[in-house]
């Protein structure tokens, strides 16, 4: 039995039907019905409605041990894709608690039920920072914490801890860290929402670059290594670096939408976090924008592919084309 937490997001829904689709015998977790319906929507996105039935439902919380206690039964593997993803700094506790605490306990379930291999999905914002006269982010650059990071990558790192701690305890496990998961479906959730702020004539572009991959390979990678015995080592998942300016306007010219026109210089980016600042604390809305992800926004960030193409001697989907192919669904 294989154990998929995070199915009813854009990782773990592709991770469920590939998985199905390979005769695996899979479970999966939930909060509430209304999730596994972003789930049963994709499957019914691919024409594989007939497969959803397959999945074995149970309701449970990552951060709630007594409700994990079932689901860890005759489990042999464990993908961990759950995680909250939020840039609101008054959300810096909830990140921790789900991230941290939520992993810190999948790994505990692991020890002591005595799973085989645990993979943990993380991402690039939890790698090491580049030193001085460095290009290119690898998987052995090191995390330095005098420098500013968004409170999602700091809980991210945090519950790369924990996997170390399992595999210091004697789990088995693999850590990817994927770039910017591109995919369809989700539209309200992580890449998603740029290609609905495209649709929507989204007018404005930064010249920042950073890592993209399509969820296909993230999917295909992160299996091949749980069964081709990669383990107690982490991967940096990127298939292309690419400007931002770049990626919006493939989005756009895929749906067939004005390109975005406007330049977002380094100040209109710093001055729409303030803006963002002052709507959470005097109007009470919530926040969207962080310091760390602002800047981010026009920061070049390149990052190392080579350890992964070499582990699984394989290539990544072209983002552009993927970007086109996933428009027609």
């Amino acid at each position: 039995m294989v154990l998929v937490t995070g199915g009813t997001g854009l990782v773990g829904a592709h991770l469920l039907l590939h998985l199905i689709e390979n005769g695996e015998n899979v479970r999966a977790i939930y909060r509430n019905l209304e999730s596994i319906q972003k789930t049963k929507n994709l499957f019914l996105l691919y024409k594989k409605e007939v497969l959803f039935e397959k999945i074995d439902w149970i309701q449970a919380d990552i951060i709630d041990v007594p409700s994990l206690e079932l689901i860890f039964e005759n489990v042999e593997y464990v993908y961990h894709c759950a995680a909250l993803i939020s840039f609101d700094p008054k959300d810096e506790d909830v990140l921790r608690k789900t991230n941290i605490e939520g992993t810190a306990n999948m790994v505990n379930f692991c020890i002591a039920k005595n799973v085989k291999k645990l993979c943990f999905l993380s991402s690039i914002s939890a790698l090491g920072d580049l030193k001085e006269n460095e290009k290119i982010i690898t998987e052995e650059a090191e995390w330095n914490p005098e420098k500013q990071h968004s409170d999602y990558a700091i809980s991210k790192y945090g519950a790369e801890m924990e996997i170390w701690r399992g595999q210091q305890e004697g789990l088995e496990t693999v850590i990817i860290n994927p770039g910017v998961i591109i995919g369809p479906g989700f539209r309200e959730q992580g890449s998603g929402k740029l290609f609905k702020k495209v649709a929507n004539r989204l007018s404005f572009y930064t010249k920042g670059i950073t890592g993209f991959i399509s969820v296909h390979d993230v999917v295909e990678m992160a299996v091949k290594l749980m069964k081709n015995g990669h383990s107690n080592n982490r991967f940096t998942l990127v298939a292309e670096n690419i400007a931002f300016q770049d990626l919006l306007n493939a989005i756009a010219d895929s749906l067939n939408v004005k390109r975005p026109s406007i330049h977002a210089s380094p100040f209109l980016v710093t001055l729409a976090f303030k803006i963002d600042w002052f709507l959470c604390n005097v109007l009470g809305q919530k926040r969207k924008l962080d310091r760390a992800t602002a800047k981010a926004s026009y920061t070049i960030s390149r990052y190392s592919n080579e350890k992964i193409k070499t582990a699984l001697q394989t290539e990544f989907l072209d983002i552009h084309q993927y970007i086109k192919d996933i428009s027609k669904l």
